[in-house]
């Protein structure tokens, strides 16, 4: 994709392909170290968060976040993985919330996480464009919502922007347990918008990655 990844490591998981066992969050302070230790190194031009524990790192991450101008954000809200297994501590989704997802250019969240968020499931194409829409008004960003869960023939995602929604469609891959899928996704994404491609044309290219 033409761009080079650097990487704040905020946990270590032990996990299989079917299933996540246990994590360990990083200290706080060292994930500073290191957000901060890249921004005064390289010339960041996108950032991408993903799992990010419990409340102690979100906070963290937001208050580094925050001292970035003009680089674009993709927040990946990693609460559930594709297993059902939970990735964050409840108590870290209020300050989520609250403070990492104005901060963000794009939400990107899988439909388990979306219903979480929401208090309802999503179990069809018309009801993830009614999610996405909700999400997008909601939180006061642009929302890409990752439909791979509803295992039709179609990995169908969902992007509001603005008062619209929009469509991306790739043939679903059937028997993949590969944790990390959407990471990769919203990676991409983030990797596209960095080099100034918009929006649209950036998920586009990321869904054939």
């Amino acid at each position: 994709l033409g761009v080079y990844g650097l990487t704040a490591i905020t946990c270590i998981v032990a996990e299989t392909p079917g299933k996540v066992s246990r994590i360990q969050p990083a200290d706080p302070e060292i994930v500073r170290v290191q957000i901060e230790l890249s921004l005064k190194s390289f010339p960041v031009a996108g950032i991408k968060t993903g799992l990010l524990c419990n409340a102690e790192i979100v906070a963290q991450v937001v208050r580094s976040l925050r001292k970035v101008k003009g680089c674009r954000v993709v927040v990946d809200p990693v609460i559930v993985a594709t297993t059902g297994d939970a990735l964050l501590a409840p108590e870290a989704i209020e300050i989520y919330e609250r403070e990492l997802f104005p901060l963000a250019t794009l939400l990107t969240p899988n439909l388990d996480e979306a219903a979480r968020l929401l208090g309802d499931s999503i179990r069809d194409l018309a009801a993830m464009h009614r999610a996405a829409r909700a999400l997008a008004k909601k939180y006061g960003t642009e929302v890409l919502l990752k439909g791979g869960h509803l295992r039709g023939r179609r990995a169908i995602d969902v992007l509001s922007s603005g008062n619209r929604t929009r469509e991306f469609s790739a043939l679903f891959v059937p028997d993949v347990k590969t944790h990390g899928t959407g990471c990769t996704y919203s990676a991409a994404i983030t990797a596209e918008l960095a080099k100034g491609v918009e929006l649209s044309r950036a998920i586009a290219t990321a869904k054939k990655f």
